[in-house]
């Protein structure tokens, strides 16, 4: 059975989002993460993800009938501390998912919005693009998706389009549960790129996405 994490060299934690963005990161300074689209509880939806050395970093335990879409994601460490909130926002046009820092459940008043992450709507099936992400804090930068997510085959761009902070890539002999996850921790960092991976996953994963228009999880 082929391993679930990957090897690689473990650089250390991002810096936050609101810091100005430095140089992009070298290939031998890059996270590589290995998302495995499932949660370690029973009964539950969500991801475990594994650190280059195969340890535990993050988890996503979503309780209720799985393959359905969720209306508030939590993204937590290994010790069951929430990191990020991913929530669904109400009555927009295009389908958008808004990351908060910590548990926005938990305190509401004192929620920080990091980031929005809006599906991309066009008429011209020649875009690239599949989701924009802006920023919410002081300083933050905006991102552009584009590639395809339902192909693990997608990349995460600063706003001109000129360098890469994050990658799904396919994990071959594995499947489309399993996959890595490459960021630029100067840029990005694990977390954020996690956090984004949860929006896209509820976006366009098939059985959550209504308007996914190709089969299994070969969607857009």
């Amino acid at each position: 059975m082929a391993k679930v994490h990957p090897n690689a060299a473990d650089p250390a934690e991002p810096p936050p989002p609101s810091s100005p963005a430095p140089a992009p990161a070298t290939e031998e300074e890059l996270l590589s993460l290995t998302v495995w689209r499932k949660s370690l509880l029973f009964n539950c939806d969500g991801f475990t993800v594994f650190d280059a050395k195969g340890d535990l970093a993050f988890r996503v335990d979503c309780y209720g009938a799985r393959g359905r879409r969720h209306a508030e994601v939590v993204l937590m460490d290994v010790a069951g501390k929430p990191l990020l909130t991913i929530r669904r926002r109400k009555l927009s046009l295009a389908e958008q998912w808004v990351i908060y820092d910590g548990d926005a459940a938990a305190e509401p008043s004192k929620a920080r919005p990091l980031l929005s992450v809006r599906r991309h709507v066009s008429l011209r099936s020649s875009t690239k693009a599949v989701a924009h992400v802006t920023p919410l804090v002081p300083g933050a930068s905006a991102f552009v998706v584009e590639g395809s997510y339902g192909r693990r085959a997608c990349a995460v761009l600063d706003a001109r389009g000129d360098a890469v902070v994050a990658e799904v890539r396919r994990k071959e002999s594995v499947g489309d549960d399993v996959f890595r996850l490459v960021a630029d921790p100067k840029r990005l960092g694990a977390p954020l790129a996690m956090g984004l991976v949860i929006a896209l996953d509820e976006m366009f994963a098939a059985g959550r996405s209504a308007r996914s228009l190709l089969p299994r999880t070969w969607s857009v």
